[in-house]
């Protein structure tokens, strides 16, 4: 039977604990720093990995870039590895990866849609 021990300073008890006990709680102490280091190393990187577009849809029909709300260039320089046009349509949840050359009649069609609407208030 277990009769002496020491005060365990890792807890706030005045208890006295065998010296395995003591080591056990900090062993236990530091692995879960560890863990909770190692969760916020993983979710922070995260943030940093670019989204970046492998392929592009070939055909986009026209309600579809109506439907458009923004979009991106994505450079073949910086980290991805090729050109495209990431764009953001209504009511969908990833963007579309569009070829470079849906830029041209996409702002052409956007400014249509301005001046009709500019037209439609007068």
């Amino acid at each position: 039977m277990w009769m002496g021990g020491v005060q365990c300073q890792y807890l706030k008890s005045r208890d006295t604990f065998p010296p395995i006990i003591c080591s056990a709680i900090m062993d236990l102490k530091a692995a879960f720093v560890i863990v909770c280091l190692f969760a916020l190393a993983i979710t922070s990187t995260e943030a940093g990995i670019p989204k970046c577009c492998v392929t592009t849809k070939k055909d986009i029909p026209v309600r579809v870039l109506l439907k458009v709300q923004r979009w991106e260039v994505q450079r073949s320089s910086g980290a991805c590895d090729i050109p495209a046009l990431r764009l953001y349509v209504r009511d969908m949840r990833k963007p579309i990866c569009a070829p470079l050359r849906v830029k041209t009649p996409l702002i052409r069609l956007h400014m249509k849609l301005k001046q009709n609407r500019q037209k439609a208030t007068y």
